[in-house]
């Protein structure tokens, strides 16, 4: 796979019916390689290592419903009270991030109402704090690190 915006990371591997599979932290279980995934769990050990957030408080692709319609996210960060602190939306290396992936975390965002966004193709990372009171939101350089 290729090499990606992130710190260097060590993962477990194994081969799965001709197929490489990646061991995901958070759901226990080996997972079939994609490019996406490759991204995702390059996005989990930033969480883990980087941000400090911990293991207990991490989601990996869940459902959810958006205005009727089965949705997954990719990785949602809770607080300690269980609201969303962070909505993470994984592409694979070779999609560009555009208009149409930020109104699909936005679309997301209208139920997990999650406090942070972060937006990643593994080679561009884009980071947002919400703003519900005015509808928008700011831009920012990094995702705030874990704060007990």
């Amino acid at each position: 796979m290729q090499k990606l915006n992130f710190p260097a990371y060590s993962f477990r591997f194994k081969n799965s019916e001709n197929k490489v599979a990646i061991f995901d932290p958070i759901r226990k279980k080996f997972i079939i390689l994609s490019p996406e995934e490759w991204v995702r769990q390059h996005v989990v050990q930033f969480l883990l290592e980087e941000k400090k957030y911990p293991k207990s408080h991490i989601n990996v692709e869940k459902l959810l419903k958006v205005n009727d319609l089965k949705k997954r996210y990719d990785i949602v960060v809770f607080n300690p009270d269980g609201s969303i602190k962070v909505l993470v939306e994984c592409k694979a290396p070779e999609i560009k991030i555009s208009q149409t992936t930020f109104d699909q975390i936005a679309r997301y965002n209208l139920t997990l109402k999650a406090e942070f966004l972060m937006l990643t193709n593994g080679h561009n990372h884009y980071f947002c704090k919400m703003d519900f009171e005015n509808e928008k939101y700011q831009f920012l350089t990094e995702l705030p690190v874990f704060e007990s």
